[in-house]
C-alpha cells in the first residue's frame, strides 16, 4: 500500500446538479514511463473540506480509478458511497449530502494497492476495500498545510439552484478548438483559460462548454501536417499536455465543465465510414475513443441523468431504454435544458455522393421502439416545449448548424465535402420540422469547429414566423494559422442576399428557413452567454485571449465591444 500522492491530472469538476457533482482525477502515476505492473490497482481518495478548512475523518471517500480507463475515474459526490468491505458496512455508508446553491471544496489524491485481478469491472467493492485501511486514516494527510501539490489537489464547485424555483438567470462560457502549440508556443495555447477563470471569479458562471477539438490528436490540420497520434501513449500524451497546462487545469478544477468530441480527437473530418476502410482505421478509432472516454466522457452526465428518467415526465417507454453506451447526452442546469449531440462518431456518408443518404446523427430508426439519436433529440425538443414552455433550449453541436459556407452554395458536390450540417440536409430538415410542428420556441444552437466565431438568427417563414432561434459559434480557443482557416468571407452573412441565396426548404407546408449572420471574428476567443429571464434576452460577448471584449459587428450593423443582446420569446 502506497501513501497518498497528488493526481497526475485533475481534479476536473464535471456534471453538477443541485445535489451532486461528478469529480474526476487521473492517478499520480498513470503516465509512468516504466508502465505500471498489472498487479497494481489505483484508488482515488476524496475528502470534503469543512467550514473550518479541515477534512473530517468521516467525510473521506474511496473510489475506483480503473485500469481500463487509464487509471482515471470519478466520484459522484452526493450520490456515490465510499467503497465498502461487506454488506453490513454498505448499509451503514451514506453519500455526502450536498445542499443546492452552495459552494464546496474537496481534496483529491490517489494511492496504489497490490492486486492481481486483471480487470476492474470483474472485481467487487468488497474485494478492493478489504485490502484498504479505513478511509478516515487519511485525514492527517489531507489536512497537511503543505499538502497541495504533494499529497492532494483541490477543487471548488457550486451546486446548482434547487429545481422548481422561479426562472433564474443562467451564465456559461462557450468555446472550442485548442490547438496545442509546439515547443515555446504551449503557453500561448494555454493563455485563454486564465481570463475564462477570471470571468468566473468576477461574475460566477454556472458551467463551461467545450464543444470539440479539446486535443489535436491527428495531423493538427490538413494544412499543418504534423504529429499524427497512432498509439495509445500518444493519445494519452495529448490529453496530459492539454489538461495539465497551468491555466486550463485551474479552470477545470473551479468550473463545472461539459465536453463533447469533434474530429481532431480522432482524425481530421472523421466519419463512421472510415471504420470500413482498413484495419488500421479501426485500431485508430479504438485508441481515440478509449482515450476520449477516459479523459472527457467519464466526468460528464450519464443516461441516468437524462430527463427521460424523471418520473414527472411521461415520455414513451422506448426512450427510457438505452442499454448501449452512447456519447450524446442531455442535462438541465438551473432549470435550462441542454442536449449535447454526438455529430462525429455516428455520422455516415453514402458511398456515392448523394446528400439524401448522408446521416449526421446515425442512420434513421426503422422501428419506433429503437429510437436513434435523431429521434431522441426531436423528442427532447417537443417534450421540453410541452413541459417547460418557452424556456430557452440549448442544442450543443460541435459541427456548425449555421451559418453555411459560401462554397456550399455552388453545388451538391461542394455540400458533400462540407464537414458541417450542409452535408446532411435530411438531418437538418428533421430538426427544423420538429421545431415547427411542436412550435418549439427559443432553440439556441451552440457550436465551434470553424475557427471563426459568429452569431446567426434563424428566420422562419409562415406558419412558423413567430419562432425565435439562434446559432452561436465560438472558436477557436487557440489557432495560430488564421490565414489557413476561418475567413469570415467564407460564410454566408444573409441567406436572402442575391449573391449568397441560401434558403432551406423545410417542407411545402412548413415554409423555408432563412438566416442572417454577423459578429464574425478570427481572434482567439471564448464567449460568455448570459440568459436574462426578466428581459427575455440572451447576452453574447466574445473575449480575446487576454480577456478583453472583442469589438465586432452587431445585428444592427454597428461595431461594438458591448454584448450582443438577442431577443427571445418571453417565458
Amino acid at each position: 500500500m502506497s501513501t497518498l500522492r497528488a493526481p497526475a491530472l485533475g481534479p476536473i469538476v464535471g456534471h453538477t446538479t443541485h445535489r451532486s457533482c461528478r469529480l474526476w482525477i487521473a492517478a499520480s502515476d498513470c503516465l509512468d514511463q516504466k508502465g505500471l505492473d498489472e498487479e497494481v490497482r489505483s484508488i482515488g481518495v476524496l475528502g470534503v473540506v469543512g467550514k473550518n478548512g479541515k477534512v473530517k475523518p468521516g467525510d473521506i471517500f474511496y473510489f475506483r480509478l480503473p485500469r481500463e480507463y487509464d487509471r482515471t475515474g470519478t466520484l459522484n459526490l452526493g450520490v456515490d458511497k465510499s467503497l465498502w468491505k461487506n454488506a453490513a458496512e454498505e448499509k451503514k455508508l451514506q453519500p455526502y449530502t450536498l445542499d443546492p446553491a452552495t459552494t464546496y471544496t474537496v481534496r483529491m489524491a490517489s494511492l496504489n494497492q497490490d492486486d492481481a485481478y486483471p480487470n476492474d469491472s470483474n472485481v467487487t467493492s468488497e474485494e478492493i476495500a478489504s485490502k484498504l485501511p479505513d478511509a478516515s486514516v487519511w485525514a492527517d494527510k489531507l489536512n497537511l498545510e503543505n499538502g497541495l501539490g504533494e499529497a492532494f489537489a483541490e477543487a471548488t464547485f457550486t451546486t446548482q439552484p434547487a429545481p422548481g424555483q422561479a426562472a433564474s438567470p443562467l451564465s456559461f462560457l462557450l468555446g472550442s478548438c485548442r490547438y496545442p502549440g509546439l515547443l515555446w508556443k504551449r503557453k500561448e495555447a494555454d493563455r485563454v483559460f486564465r481570463p475564462m477563470l477570471q470571468q468566473h471569479e468576477a461574475r460566477p458562471v454556472n458551467l463551461s462548454l467545450m464543444v470539440g477539438d479539446q486535443i489535436y490528436a491527428d495531423m493538427f490540420n490538413r494544412m499543418v501536417p504534423i504529429g499524427l497520434a497512432d498509439t495509445y501513449e500518444e493519445f494519452q500524451e495529448r490529453y496530459h499536455i492539454a489538461f495539465g497546462s497551468r491555466n486550463m487545469r485551474k479552470l477545470l478544477s473551479r468550473v463545472p465543465t461539459y465536453m463533447i468530441l469533434d474530429d481532431h480527437e480522432i482524425e481530421d473530418n472523421w466519419s463512421q465510414d472510415r471504420l470500413h476502410q482498413s484495419n488500421s482505421k479501426r485500431i485508430l478509432f479504438n485508441l481515440a475513443i478509449g482515450a476520449y472516454m477516459s479523459y472527457q466522457w467519464s466526468h460528464g452526465p450519464r443516461f441516468t441523468d437524462s430527463y427521460v428518467n424523471d418520473p414527472a415526465y411521461g415520455v414513451p417507454a422506448s426512450l427510457k431504454r438505452m442499454r448501449t453506451l452512447n456519447l450524446f447526452y442531455d442535462f438541465v442546469c438551473a432549470g435550462y435544458p441542454f442536449f449535447v449531440l454526438d455529430t462525429r462518431t455516428q455520422r455516415f456518408l453514402a458511398d456515392l455522393p448523394r446528400l439524401a443518404d448522408n446521416h449526421l446523427l446515425g442512420r434513421p430508426s426503422l422501428d419506433p421502439n429503437e429510437p436513434s439519436q435523431l429521434d431522441r433529440v426531436c423528442a427532447w425538443l417537443a417534450h421540453m416545449q410541452q413541459t417547460r414552455g418557452n424556456v430557452p433550449k440549448f442544442i450543443v453541436t460541435s459541427s456548425v448548424f449555421l451559418p453555411n459556407g459560401v462554397d456550399t452554395l455552388l453545388s451538391d458536390e461542394h455540400k458533400e465535402k462540407d464537414d458541417a450540417w450542409p452535408c446532411f440536409p435530411n438531418t437538418r430538415r428533421r430538426i427544423l420540422q420538429t421545431m415547427v410542428d411542436a412550435n418549439v420556441q427559443n432553440v439556441i444552437f451552440l457550436s465551434g469547429d470553424i475557427h471563426c466565431s459568429s452569431v446567426a438568427q434563424l428566420e422562419f417563414s409562415a406558419p412558423a414566423a413567430a419562432l425565435k432561434a439562434y446559432s452561436i459559434v465560438s472558436s477557436a480557443f487557440y489557432w495560430p494559422f488564421a490565414f489557413a482557416d476561418g475567413d469570415p468571407a467564407g460564410y454566408v452573412h444573409d441567406s436572402r442576399a442575391a449573391n449568397t441565396q441560401d434558403g432551406f426548404a423545410i417542407s411545402p407546408a412548413q415554409g423555408t428557413l432563412h438566416y442572417r449572420a454577423w459578429g464574425f471574428t478570427q481572434d482567439d476567443n471564448f464567449c460568455r452567454i448570459d440568459v436574462d429571464p426578466v428581459a427575455a434576452e440572451l447576452a453574447v460577448q466574445a473575449f480575446d485571449g487576454d480577456g478583453d471584449p472583442i469589438a465586432r459587428s452587431h445585428g444592427d450593423g454597428q461595431i461594438r465591444k458591448m454584448p450582443e443582446r438577442l431577443k427571445l420569446a418571453p417565458w
